[in-house]
């Protein structure tokens, strides 16, 4: 059984706004909701974990009732961390079962169902697998406020979600993260116990929603991506 845990407990505090990122609407939807959807339709996913703040457990379980995911099996409440969040989804993940899970930001509405699947296949036969995409700009080395550098841009990557893992391999990496620690991903949690982390290449349009901005590209990208499928 591959799981899918969405990770949206975050406040997102550089969007601005009354509400997290992740309740923001593009295309008649809250972005949460999108990122469930392309998950849900996609045939390689068994079962989705939503983890979400404490706060915003019953209010966004109301709004899910209106469009009938079948595939979301719990909702939990996130941590004071990224990483305790990951672990309480992860705890909720039906682990006699679990083939490979895939750990998403809910932030991210625009992955395609071929990412999904190809990341999925990838930590299968690896373990473990990041979606990666390439670093287009220049890459500058900056300390006190001047340039001592410039880096080669070549072998760099953006990180993407999912990230994918076998379900022991993942168990194994959150028990060597320290009391109190974090992480920015699951893939550095991964590559810090020990296990190679395959890297796959994913569309760059998969874009995560920081700032307000950000929604005018996603919903242009959103907007191919349901038409093309």
């Amino acid at each position: 059984m591959n799981s899918a845990i969405i990770v949206a407990a975050g406040e997102g505090k550089r969007f601005g706004g009354g509400r997290p990122k992740q309740f923001a609407e593009i295309l008649g939807k809250p972005v949460l909701v999108h990122t469930i959807e392309r998950f849900e339709k996609c045939d390689a996913i068994d079962e989705i974990v939503l983890v979400l703040a404490e706060g915003e457990l019953r209010a966004f379980s109301d709004i899910l009732a209106d469009f009938y995911p079948k595939k979301v099996s719990s909702i939990v409440a996130g941590g004071a961390t990224r990483a305790e969040s990951v672990l309480n989804g992860l705890s909720a993940v039906r682990g006699e079962e679990a083939s490979i899970v895939a750990i998403h930001d809910g932030a991210r509405p625009v992955v395609s169902q071929k990412d999904i699947t190809t990341v999925l296949a990838a930590a299968k036969e690896h373990g473990a697998a990041c979606l990666v995409a390439p670093v287009t700009d220049t890459i500058k080395n900056v300390t006190e406020g001047l340039i001592k550098g410039t880096v080669d841009r070549r072998a760099l990557r953006r990180a993407l979600t999912p990230q994918c893992f076998r379900y022991e391999v993942i168990c194994e990496a959150f028990e060597s993260l320290g009391p109190g620690s974090d992480v920015t991903d699951d893939s550095s949690l991964a590559e810090s116990a020990g296990f190679a982390v395959s890297a796959v290449e994913g569309d760059p349009s998969n874009i995560k929603i920081t700032y307000e901005q950000d929604l005018k590209v996603a919903e242009i990208y959103l907007a191919a991506l349901l038409e093309s499928e």
